[in-house]
């Protein structure tokens, strides 16, 4: 995906035209001449263009609504950040495994909230709240919130709002590569901003509708040279033939790209390659023709929590991925600190 997204349709909740960014999507996207419908609320968009499902599917995912967030309560986000900081939910991308498909049920719109002062308050109480420690917000739980702030830029709102607070600090991270207009944002060293990164095989193959490795480094290029703290995500580290070299060639070509002083202060977090039954069924249903290894007999399973356990690679295969992608950080990013392997 080279060019932002532009929904195809737009849904308004009532509410999100009293707020000044809901006037200005509305203007935007009148502008634009993409449809616009109105919706009571986001629970009652229904009747989506497409003759079967896989079309409405598809439909949906670039369909956007427009309304307000009201509950203020924050979910916990472990072991990223203290607090989940809610601006969106959905993503406009087509990553076969994402567990965004199980999540979002039968609603893979995208949403986006106007009342993004109301938010930013919230976030200030949580920090009251737990002061003088510091309390990390991550924005990117329910959504690629980098996809959609071209249009909105409550992110960046967000990146200047952390920047002035004391005792904040904000992360998310993306598959997008379009940055530019989030450069010139006065973060204050106060938001990591992380991109997902992959073997070519795996973005090509399991990730369609999203930004390629060498636009997404390029990106991290320029958000290191805006003087922003950097941070990866390699997820999911999923095995495949040539995955050694798949994997070393990304590390290779980060390297490359990052500047010196960028390289002081980055950050590592590590997600093999996992699924549940439930997110099975999903991805068959969505994506038909997926060549995604979904086969419970070449994995162990590991219980989670609410009883719902995910089947991970075998401890041989697990230890075999573990030790190849530590060894590539530490050979070209020997002061990088690894957050955590999944």
């Amino acid at each position: 995906m080279n060019k932002p997204f532009t929904p195809r349709l737009v849904y308004f909740e009532p509410q999100s035209l009293d707020y000044p960014l809901g006037k200005e999507l509305m203007e935007k996207f009148e502008k634009m001449d993409v449809e616009i419908r109105y919706t009571t609320s986001h629970n009652q968009v229904r009747n989506l263009p497409g003759d079967n499902d896989l079309q409405r599917y598809r439909v949906a995912k670039s369909t956007l609504v427009v309304g307000i967030r009201k509950t203020l309560k924050f979910d916990t986000s472990k072991p990223s950040a203290e607090y989940a900081i809610p601006f969106a939910t959905g993503c406009m991308g087509h990553c076969h495994y994402c567990y965004l498909q199980t999540t979002m049920g039968s609603k893979p719109y995208i949403r986006t909230y106007v009342n993004v002062d109301e938010i930013l308050e919230a976030a200030d109480k949580y920090m009251a709240e737990r002061a003088p420690e510091l309390t990390r917000f991550e924005a990117s739980c329910t959504s690629d919130i980098v996809g959609i702030d071209h249009l909105t830029h409550s992110l960046k709102k967000a990146i200047e709002h952390f920047g002035k607070s004391d005792l904040g600090k904000l992360r998310f991270v993306t598959k997008f590569h379009h940055v530019d207009h989030l450069l010139d944002a006065k973060h204050n060293g106060r938001t990591r901003f992380r991109f997902s990164v992959n073997a070519d095989y795996v973005i090509k193959n399991f990730e369609p509708g999203t930004s390629p490795l060498e636009k997404r480094i390029e990106a991290a290029g320029k958000v290191a040279r805006a003087g922003y703290p950097l941070g990866f995500i390699v997820a999911p580290i999923y095995l495949h033939e040539g995955w050694e070299e798949g994997y070393y060639h990304m590390f290779e070509q980060l390297e490359k790209e990052l500047p010196p002083e960028a390289k002081e202060d980055l950050t590592f977090e590590f997600i093999q390659h996992r699924f549940t039954k439930p997110a099975k069924r999903v991805i068959e249903k969505n994506y038909p023709m997926t060549k995604l290894e979904l086969d419970e007999e070449k994995r162990r399973y590991k219980w989670g929590k609410y009883g719902i356990g995910k089947y991970i690679y075998q401890k041989e295969d697990e230890e075999d991925l573990k030790s190849h992608l530590f060894d590539y950080m530490k050979s070209f990013f020997p002061n990088a600190k690894l957050e955590y392997f999944t």
